[in-house]
């Protein structure tokens, strides 16, 4: 196993919340669902400790954060940002949001801003259809945008 990277309070952190749920393989998403609400993401160290707490396999943890979207191995900015692609944002301009955002913020799709602020990513339905198109900023819905909205809500957010 690779020499593991992460600070020793984040491993107690980790290892405590694996604790709470009885170091049961049963409770992986969750345990996984806890641990990136307090890190943000799941680093392949962080996989690697919670596999070890769990005792299964690093790739049966490495599976599941790659294959629910909601997981992430990346940072993300302090202010994630995703703009939904689901059917009726998409006829409603939301291909055109994500467009000025990429060019407002100067980064990608899955990427986050040098200066840590903002990550850009997409997602494909968020419920709110009636208020298509829409983006997600955190846990606040955004509604009936315009690509014009785009840089008022960057100023907003700095």
């Amino acid at each position: 196993m690779a020499d593991i990277k992460i600070a020793c309070t984040v491993i107690a952190q980790v290892k405590s919340i694996c604790d709470k749920y009885g170091n049961d393989p049963g409770e992986l998403i969750n345990i996984l669902h806890e641990t990136q609400h307090l890190l943000g993401y799941l680093p392949e160290d962080v996989q690697r400790v919670i596999a070890r707490k769990l005792n299964i396999p690093v790739s049966k943890v490495y599976g599941v954060v790659t294959f629910y979207t909601f997981f992430t191995m990346s940072p993300k900015g302090k202010h994630p940002i995703s703009v939904c692609l689901g059917t009726a944002c998409y006829v409603r301009g939301s291909e055109k949001l994500l467009e000025e955002f990429k060019r407002v913020l100067g980064i990608d799709v899955g990427e986050t801003t040098p200066d840590g602020k903002f990550s850009l990513d997409c997602l494909r339905c968020v419920g709110a259809c009636g208020l298509a198109p829409v983006v997600m900023v955190g846990e606040k819905v955004y509604g009936r945008l315009q690509p014009e909205s785009v840089k008022k809500i960057i100023e907003e957010l700095e």
